[in-house]
């Protein structure tokens, strides 16, 4: 590769000091890392059309005050070690003044100042009760790899830009059989747009509905992805209480002097209480969009794990008046890294998501959507969900039962009955740092609900995640912690 050196041949310095000069102050500013190779006397000659003459003489005179060092056989390097009195000459970058000379952010940008990125408070511990996290280890990887070579060696059109906006059409025929007979929802192929996840689809969904201070309503406690894309977007956000049969939809009529646009809601597996949108709720609501002339954002979160009972159709199945915007995410069924999810639409609105996603990313990886495609038709993802469903069902039992035992009557399980997480509560005198404090000493990660509420924080409730860990893992996970919570009963027992 060429190293771009600039040389004045009108100057009065000979051209070699030039090309010292160049180089030494490369070194110190790092532009030349130590021990990296230089291009060859002959070709950097050729590269500047000087020269071999010149070149060398600017290489002797690096060499001779130890800026570089050659390797017989190998070539020309920096050195490893610059000498010591040289060092202090090198420029300190000054991140302050770079800063300074910037525009000022835009709103949006400046409202990011307040999300925390990934990884910042999630818990690292031996025994992580995380949630959002399903069992990679039961993927069928092997699988997956035959039906991704099959697609490297037949033709080349995934290295090649997608012609469709919504993305590959296969994958969204094989997504609306799926989710007909799975979900009953009611689509075409052509209401199916491929996204990379759930939160694309909210922020199209957001950015396409509202204006900075328009009314979203969302239920409480809620989804911390989906509120902080509320928000980014300067969104004014409507909690809306949840109980054990879901979202309270007759509170959506006491905020009726200030309408309310869009309302997102996980009706199949409220997260992270884990209740259920009960039918006639579902119908309420549905019937509320229909009068407010609002839309309403069905977030199908987990609803593929349901134990113990029939799942109830999905909002978009139930819909007769198109006010669903239905979405999907193959992150938890599959594996996250896919990044594939989707969005079903109303036919109006497919023109304007296409536009929109098409400013946003052009596409997603075709290779990838090519081996999903075939990955539903073939059957093979649902008989992988049904398999994890089994797999998850039994880890849930391993961690209800544990909970129980070592917790009795100072716990209570709420929407046990599906996903991959629980939310717990727990009756402790502890406040709910010092119950993490006292966790983490026992390298047992888990993680408050009270981020997840916008107004009321109740103390004492918890998410335990399941999907990844071994049931030796949970039991051993609970134990520990109840021996953190209560050491003194422990030691008398």
């Amino acid at each position: 590769m060429d190293f771009v050196i600039t040389l004045n041949r009108a100057a009065a310095t000979p051209l070699h000091r030039q090309l010292y000069e160049e180089l030494r102050q490369a070194i110190l500013n790092g532009r030349l890392l130590p021990q990296q190779r230089l291009p060859s006397t002959r070709s950097l000659a050729t590269s500047l059309a000087v020269s071999r003459t010149t070149v060398t003489q600017g290489y002797d005179q690096l060499l001779s005050e130890g800026y570089l060092e050659t390797v017989v056989g190998s070539g020309t390097f920096v050195c490893a070690r610059l000498p010591d009195d040289l060092l202090p000459t090198a420029p300190v970058l000054s991140s302050p003044a770079i800063a300074d000379s910037s525009p000022p952010l835009s709103a949006y940008g400046l409202g990011l100042a307040d999300i925390e990125l990934p990884g910042a408070t999630e818990p690292t511990a031996a025994i992580n009760f995380r949630y959002g996290r399903p069992a990679l280890d039961r993927f069928p990887i092997k699988l997956w790899r035959k039906l991704l070579s099959r697609h490297c060696r037949a033709e080349l059109d995934w290295l090649d830009y997608a012609t469709d906006p919504l993305d590959d059409r296969r994958l969204r025929e094989a997504i609306a059989r799926y989710l007909a007979k799975a979900r009953a929802i009611q689509c075409t192929a052509e209401q199916v747009m491929i996204t990379n996840g759930t939160q694309q689809s909210l922020d199209l969904i957001t950015r396409l509905f509202i204006n900075v201070g328009e009314a979203i309503a969302l239920e409480e406690p809620s989804y911390l992805g989906a509120r902080r894309t509320f928000l980014a977007n300067g969104a004014r956000l409507v909690p809306i209480p949840v109980d054990t049969a879901g979202l309270a939809v007759d509170q959506l009529t006491v905020h009726a002097s200030a309408p309310i646009k869009l309302v997102y809601v996980t009706p199949s597996h409220q997260f992270p209480t884990g209740a259920i949108l009960s039918l006639p709720r579902r119908l309420e609501l549905l019937a509320w969009a229909q009068q407010a002339r609002a839309l309403i954002i069905e977030d199908d979160y987990d609803s593929e794990y349901r134990y113990g009972s029939q799942p109830i159709p999905a909002l978009q199945g139930l819909d007769r008046n198109h006010t669903v915007l239905y979405i999907g995410t193959f992150s938890k069924v599959l594996f996250p890294s896919l990044r594939m999810g989707y969005l079903v639409l109303p036919d109006r609105l497919v023109s304007t998501f296409a536009r929109a996603k098409w400013l946003s990313d052009r596409q997603l990886p075709l290779l990838e959507q090519a081996v999903l495609a075939d990955f539903i038709d073939e059957g093979h993802l649902e008989r992988h969900i049904r398999q994890m469903r089994l797999h998850y069902d039994q880890r849930r039992q391993t961690l209800v039962r544990a909970l129980t035992q070592q917790f009795g009557q100072q716990v209570t399980i709420l929407g046990e009955n599906a996903g991959i997480h629980l939310m717990v509560r727990l009756h402790s005198p502890l406040s709910d740092a010092e119950i993490l404090q006292r966790a983490a000493a026992v390298n047992v990660g888990m993680m408050s609900a009270q981020p997840h509420y916008l107004l009321t924080k109740p103390p004492g409730e918890f998410i335990f995640g399941y999907g990844e860990l071994s049931d030796r893992q949970i039991q051993d996970g609970i134990i520990r912690l109840a021996t953190a919570l209560h050491p003194k009963s422990r030691l008398e027992n």
